[in-house]
C-alpha cells in the first residue's frame, strides 16, 4: 500500500485517523492518487517532503497529544481538531532544506526494512535503530525552525510554544 520510494509531490501523504497511544509517532506515509483510501484515514493531497517531516516530528506528535480525541485509549486524529490547528513554523530556507533531507532520511530507513509494515516498524518495543534515528535527526531540525533549543526543551515547553503561537494566529486572524 504504502510506497516509500515514491516522489511525494504527486502523491498523497496518508495520516491514519486512529493509532496506538504507545506509538511515539503516527505512521503516515505515501500512496499513490489511484489508491483509494477509506474513512479510516486523512489524506493530504500533494504533501512534500517537508509536510512529511514537519507532521511526523515529536513536536506536531506532541500537539497532537494535547489536542486529539481519544478512541478508549487510541490517539484520534482530525483535520479540524489536530492538523488545521497546528501552527506551522516559518523556517528559512536551510531549515526547510535540512527538514526535507531529515523526511527523506524517514523514508529511507523504512526502505530498509520493506519486509515490515508501518505498524510493526512503529512498535516502540521494536522500532528498527535506524529509524528511530532519522526521527531523532527529523525532531531537532523541527525543532530549530521553531526556534526552540534542541538540549532542553520538553514536550510541555513545546506545547506551550506550540500554544501561544495559536493564541497569536487565532489573535490576528479575528482583527
Amino acid at each position: 500500500m504504502f510506497q516509500e520510494n515514491r516522489q511525494p509531490k504527486t502523491d498523497y501523504l496518508l495520516i491514519p485517523s486512529t493509532t496506538s497511544e504507545k506509538r511515539r509517532y503516527i505512521p503516515m506515509g505515501y500512496l499513490t492518487p489511484s489508491i483509494i483510501s477509506t474513512n479510516a484515514n486523512l489524506i493530504i493531497p500533494n504533501a512534500d517532503l517537508y509536510d512529511f517531516g514537519v507532521l511526523e516530528s515529536n513536536i506536531h506528535m506532541a500537539w497532537m497529544r494535547n489536542v486529539a480525541g481519544r478512541l478508549e485509549m487510541r490517539y484520534r486524529y482530525s483535520a479540524q481538531i489536530v492538523y488545521n490547528n497546528f501552527p506551522w513554523p516559518a523556517p528559512t530556507e536551510k531549515q526547510k532544506k535540512k527538514i526535507k533531507k531529515t523526511a527523506q532520511a524517514i523514508l529511507n530507513a523504512r526502505a530498509l526494512y520493506s519486509d515490515s509494515s508501518l505498524a510493526d516498524l512503529y512498535d516502540p518495543l521494536t522500532m528498527p535503530t535506524e529509524l528511530l534515528k532519522a526521527h531523532q535527526d527529523n525532531d531537532r531540525a523541527v525543532m530549530e525552525a521553531y526556534g526552540l533549543p534542541v538540549k532542553g526543551t520538553t514536550e510541555s515547553d513545546a506545547v506551550a510554544h506550540l500554544f501561544k503561537m495559536y493564541e497569536n494566529l487565532t489573535k490576528s486572524s479575528n482583527k
